[in-house]
């Protein structure tokens, strides 16, 4: 008897934590962690540039965990608003919200809690500049974008994506406490390259957005056009990257990791154009990876090329 009750409380005891550790995941997924660690591609470099070589390592991982408190927030006010869509879509009918892991108020609560922790964190950390570069990138994403935009128009991911632009800013008023052209330029970067990078996915999943009347271009328009208008966004990307070697000083390794990775992107980019106007499987995903990693390879250039006396 007595043995049987033991082994009760330890399945209880197990099941208990079992349920700790779901409950933690779905909090975690709320933040879209991979989105999450794209944005922090796009602060630490750029603090490096800013730095003029190794910046204050604290003040780097004040940053990163301000930003990943930032982003978490938009992230989960973006689930709260987009629920019903989540909901009737293939890529997002697992969320947190929708499973009913989470509710939603529990996920507009912890939303809410991430936006001000952030807010408050940044201005006890950095500096005043941050604090509130980082309260209006969490606006643009959920009011401009999530609330305005993205069921209005298919030109919601161009203007909505600003706001993943703002974690360069975020980077480097971090480091200077004020803004210059480099900074402005890399914010232009990652404008231009948002579309490229994200409409490969809505030809992916246009018939879930055009189920959940989303006017994603890659479900309101042809695979031509799109391809397109995917092309046009990278040549602008990579030119818009070469603009920071005689603003920023630029040496070797950037000028070099510019060209070749801007290269490759072009090449992809093209690719997938060719390969739909012939009629051929035109897999888009290949763009979307080689997109990310792109941005990635080139702000790893940004931090190291200030690192080097060439």
């Amino acid at each position: 008897m007595a043995t049987t009750t033991i082994g009760a409380e330890r399945d209880t005891s197990g099941r208990d934590k079992a349920g700790v550790g779901r409950k933690i995941r779905a909090y975690v997924a709320l933040t879209k962690p991979r989105v999450l660690e794209l944005l922090l591609v796009s602060t630490v470099p750029v603090m490096f540039l800013a730095a003029d070589g190794l910046p204050n390592l604290w003040l780097v991982l004040a940053t990163v965990i301000g930003g990943s408190l930032s982003a978490g927030s938009a992230a989960a006010f973006n689930m709260y608003i987009d629920r019903d869509i989540d909901a009737h879509m293939q890529r997002t009918e697992k969320r947190p919200i929708v499973t009913g892991e989470i509710s939603p108020r529990n996920a507009l609560v912890f939303a809410w809690t991430l936006a001000i922790v952030s807010t408050v964190w940044f201005l006890v950390t950095t500096n005043l500049l941050t604090a509130a570069l980082s309260a209006t990138a969490i606006f643009f994403y959920v009011v401009i974008y999530t609330m305005i935009l993205k069921r209005r128009t298919e030109q919601n991911i161009v203007w909505g994506g600003i706001a993943g632009c703002f974690p360069v800013l975020i980077g480097w008023a971090a480091v200077a406490n004020s803004l210059d052209w480099a900074p402005f330029i890399l914010f232009a970067l990652v404008f231009l390259w948002t579309p490229p990078h994200y409409w490969p996915l809505s030809i992916k999943y246009a018939a879930d957005y055009a189920n959940t009347d989303v006017p994603m271009l890659g479900a309101t328009r042809n695979g031509v056009q799109v391809g397109l208008q995917i092309i046009l966004y990278a040549w602008a990307t990579v030119a818009c990257s070469l603009l920071l070697i005689p603003v920023a000083g630029m040496g070797v390794v950037y000028t070099v990791s510019a060209l070749v990775f801007g290269g490759w992107f072009l090449y992809e980019s093209h690719r997938l154009y060719n390969r739909t106007v012939r009629g051929e499987v035109a897999g888009p995903m290949r763009v979307f990876h080689a997109s990310i990693t792109y941005l990635t390879l080139v702000f790893v250039a940004v931090a190291i090329d200030p690192l080097l006396p060439f």
